[in-house]
């Protein structure tokens, strides 16, 4: 039998306790270690013979670790310790700040090509796996439309956002799908749609004592960039249903792609792919030791360098070998 990946694990959050379990999923990988920021005596994991660093010994494990799956922050954590830990690792990590990747990708390119490793970046599913299918039909069908759809599911960026609005003392937000537009691109129609029409956003809200319901109400429908360009609807419920009722983080989606093709572009066309999660941190964490495989493989062949998941051919996410892939698959 081949020798285990070995895979260490960077921040023990939703995303880190994701992998951690992903990883036992998995018969070819084995968990060398966990590297956190705290102390590594209140770290608790799932499998407690699993041994837990300190981050700052990380660069002391070179040549131990085959890949790292780094389970930090895309907006503080990422930025400095992507192109960081590629210098010295294999690294797989999910940056999703969309508009930020391509600096991100030159920065982490330059940190593995210097330290000869390979990195995968932005990997999850959005970006990541939805980016791959946002490919399939472009290239598919360039005549035509592509339309992105999130949810319904809890989003944690704009949930942090309205936890910051004054007298707010514990929410959750939730993306929704406007099942009218879903089912006029399903159609083939290719509407224009703006986005108030393509997804309305729920609030659950907890408010502070004595605070101003209808003033916190204003200030979350009003916010810019999260809110205040779709249809809001704020919920104000107690602490204990906000715990019973809102404590999961589902999530999900759809990419479709309607196009045209034939004589006169008569025939009409429509690729979808979706997602439904129970839990978005799981499937992410689960996606990205996937990737891991691909760079352990990668790294192998020393394929210096930064990659995204547009570059990885899709056999080197199996355990399985080209041949079985083949025979099994194809």
């Amino acid at each position: 039998m081949a020798e285990k990946i070995r895979i260490g694990i960077v921040g023990y959050g939703n995303l880190g306790r994701g992998v951690e379990s992903s990883i036992a999923q998995n018969d070819d990988m084995e968990l060398a270690g966990v590297f956190t920021r705290r102390d590594p005596g209140t770290v608790s994991l799932l499998d407690r013979s699993v041994p837990v660093h300190s981050l700052d010994s990380i660069q002391s494990f070179k040549g131990r670790i085959d890949v790292l799956i780094l389970c930090g922050g895309s907006k503080n954590d990422l930025p400095r310790q992507g192109p960081e830990l590629a210098a010295m690792f294999n690294t797989v990590d999910s940056f999703d700040t969309h508009a930020k990747i391509p600096d991100y990708f030159s920065a982490v390119d330059a940190a593995a090509r210097a330290g000869g490793n390979t990195a995968i970046i932005s990997v999850g599913w959005d970006p990541g796996l939805f980016s791959l299918n946002r490919l399939f039909g472009e290239a598919v069908l360039p005549q035509g439309a592509t339309y992105t759809f999130w949810g319904k599911g809890l989003s944690q960026g704009h949930s942090d956002a309205v936890r910051r609005v004054a007298g707010v003392k514990a929410a959750v937000q939730y993306t929704i799908p406007v099942d009218d537009a879903v089912n006029r691109v399903r159609s083939g129609d290719l509407p224009t749609l703006s986005t108030r029409e393509k997804h309305t956003r729920d609030c659950y809200v907890v408010l502070e004592d004595g605070a101003d319901a209808a003033a916190v109400e204003a200030a979350i429908k009003t916010m810019p960039d999260y809110f205040a360009d779709y249809d809001t609807t704020v919920n104000f419920i107690g602490e204990e249903e906000l715990r019973l009722k809102h404590g999961a983080m589902p999530h999900g989606g759809f990419v479709i792609r309607s196009g045209k093709t034939g004589p006169g572009q008569a025939s009409a066309q429509v690729m979808e792919y979706s997602l439904k999660l129970d839990s978005n941190p799981e499937f992410t964490s689960s996606v990205l030791v996937a990737y891991a495989r691909a760079a352990a493989r990668l790294g192998r062949q020393g394929a210096a360098g930064a990659h995204s998941v547009f570059d990885i051919a899709p056999g080197l996410l199996s355990p399985k070998t080209p041949a079985q892939l083949r025979k099994e698959l194809l």
